[in-house]
């Protein structure tokens, strides 16, 4: 059974690495809507690779604050956009991994909120990378087309963990 697990992941990150080489680089590059600015990318850098997340930001109530705290995000990275080919994960860190053994993490530099019902998009420094493949040269990462994952509109109970759906994509950039 997990060998048959095994089989599938590296399927489906040689799939992956397939579809970011066919696909040109200026179509993975996200157009960014007004009041987004501060989350373009150096001139000097080009968009190398989009993934697309389905899964959770995971937040606990803090009952001294009396609000809810976000503690990590937990999501499965796929190749398309239907989340039918997963390729990795993403979690607390920021860190992205792919099931070949790629991992980038990244630190927040931006933030936009373009809908108020989603979480904000994300421009994000690469600070570390490990292992070969897709991360291995990753400079910058944008969070955007975020949909759901706001922390609960309503109070919990005191150390209350709440698991908040939700949908992004996550653009991946390379120096030129």
């Amino acid at each position: 059974m997990f060998r048959s697990f095994l089989l599938r992941a590296r399927l489906a990150a040689l799939a992956t690495f397939a579809l970011a080489a066919a696909v040109p680089a200026q179509g993975l590059q996200p157009i960014l809507p007004p009041g987004c600015e501060a989350l373009q990318v150096d001139p000097g850098h080009r968009a190398t690779l989009r993934l697309y997340a389905r899964g959770v930001q995971v937040y606990r109530f803090d009952a001294a604050e009396a609000k809810w705290t976000f503690t990590h995000p937990y999501a499965l990275l796929h190749a398309d956009p239907g989340c039918q080919s997963p390729i990795g994960f993403h979690n607390g860190g920021p860190t992205w991994w792919t099931f070949s053994g790629s991992m980038v993490v990244g630190r927040k530099l931006a933030e936009a909120t373009v809908d108020p019902a989603s979480i904000p998009w994300l421009l994000l420094e690469a600070i570390d990378t490990e292992g070969p493949g897709v991360f291995k040269h990753t400079t910058f990462i944008q969070r955007v087309a975020t949909v759901g994952g706001r922390a609960p509109a309503q109070p919990g109970a005191p150390g209350q963990i709440a698991l908040v759906p939700y949908t992004a994509e996550y653009v991946f950039y390379r120096g030129r």
